[in-house]
């Protein structure tokens, strides 16, 4: 082969294979940012009766997210939710996976001016993540999620606008209403919305994170009856009200965070057949929350120095479902904990759920060993 063929051949080598590592190339909207959370636990059971003394190891679930970049100030999210199912009838066994946030995300302004972002999909809803930022997920659901008054994620369309100089934020949101863990179940949708201050943002202490979050959410359950039937009276078209509001105020500080969470619903009921015989009765209550929540790292009130990885939690639920009666229950949580890392972990708690008289709901009492390990 003569020179000149040589040189034609690497060439045409080099213009082949240009476009090959350009197409390699890394890009920033090709960046995929993974990562995840594992919560587990030993629970033993030290209530009377035939549950007394029964105990498991539990992988409660694994949260695994995927972040990625799809445009200009646009992005991608998906949380899919890995749990054991607690079916007792035997159809479903083993371990379910499902989405509990996916959703198209833009991003707008700056942090000195207003800035936010808006969402569409599965999202968060207007409390729940803003309060598990003071309360630890990992021993308890927060008092809203527990009772199940306000679903985690919801399928719909968000905003959240934020306030220049850290001063606090406005959430707003229309979603489905069932949550995450459903299909729309009929034609009404949900509207929400929390307006949350932190007005000493510009202090150097404690304060500085000090939060007050209003919120409220507006809901609408469609009647049973609303596709009618041939013994019925008439079709149902009108919704029953399911509203919520609530005012968290809660600070965080290396030393310690607290919270206290207060709240009311409002809840239709319907019973009957909705016929002659039987007719249909609609029934409106109106029920209350509160919380109050600490943990501490004693150490650290001694020693701003301290690097001690010990804390201790305790928090305290009152619930009761209908003001005019006592009906509800009483949760109370106490226990120590230690970080093995930034990312790991432990708390051993004891829980007492104590139900007022007339609850469903049994007495609980057990001892649990959680941990939590973000990766």
């Amino acid at each position: 082969m003569d020179s000149r063929h040589a040189a034609l051949l690497l060439a045409g080598m080099v213009f082949l294979a240009a476009p090959v590592n350009a197409q390699r190339a890394p890009s920033r909207l090709d960046s995929l940012d993974f990562s995840g959370t594992l919560f587990a636990n030993y629970q033993y059971h030290a209530d009377t009766g035939v549950t007394r003394g029964s105990n498991s190891f539990d992988i409660e679930r694994i949260y695994l997210t995927f972040r990625m970049p799809v445009g200009k100030k646009l992005g991608v999210r998906v949380t899919s939710d890995i749990f054991q199912t607690q079916s007792t009838d035997g159809t479903v066994k083993g371990w379910l996976v499902r989405a509990k946030y996916a959703y198209l995300q833009y991003d707008y302004g700056t942090k000195e001016t207003f800035g936010g972002v808006t969402r569409f999909g599965i999202l968060q809803t207007e409390i729940i993540e803003l309060e598990e930022t003071f309360w630890p997920r990992f021993i308890s659901k927060v008092a809203v999620d527990r009772a199940a008054l306000v679903p985690p994620a919801d399928g719909g369309l968000s905003n959240l606008l934020r306030f220049p100089n850290a001063k606090g934020e406005l959430y707003t949101a229309i979603t489905n209403g069932p949550g995450f863990t459903s299909r729309e179940t009929d034609r009404f949708k949900d509207y929400s919305a929390r307006l949350t201050l932190t007005p000493l943002s510009q202090r150097s202490d404690w304060l500085k994170n000090l939060s007050v979050s209003a919120w409220t959410h507006h809901g609408s359950v469609g009647s049973k009856f609303s596709a009618g039937g041939a013994s019925q009276i008439s079709p149902v078209s009108r919704a029953m009200p399911r509203n919520r509001w609530g005012l968290l105020v809660a600070a965080r500080d290396p030393r310690f965070t607290a919270g206290a969470h207060y709240g009311s619903m409002t809840d239709a009921s319907e019973s009957g057949a909705n016929t002659s015989a039987s007719p249909r009765v609609e029934r409106d209550s109106s029920g209350r929350f509160a919380s109050v929540f600490t943990t501490l790292k004693p150490a650290r009130f001694l020693s701003p120095q301290s690097k001690s990885p010990f804390g201790v939690v305790l928090r305290y639920d009152d619930f009761k479902t209908n003001r005019s009666t006592d009906i509800g229950y009483r949760l109370y949580i106490a226990g120590i904990t230690a970080d093995a890392s930034s990312r790991v972990s432990f708390a051993l708690d004891y829980q007492l759920q104590d139900p007022r008289s007339g609850f469903t709901v049994s007495r609980t009492r057990t001892y649990f060993a959680h941990l939590v390990a973000n990766f």
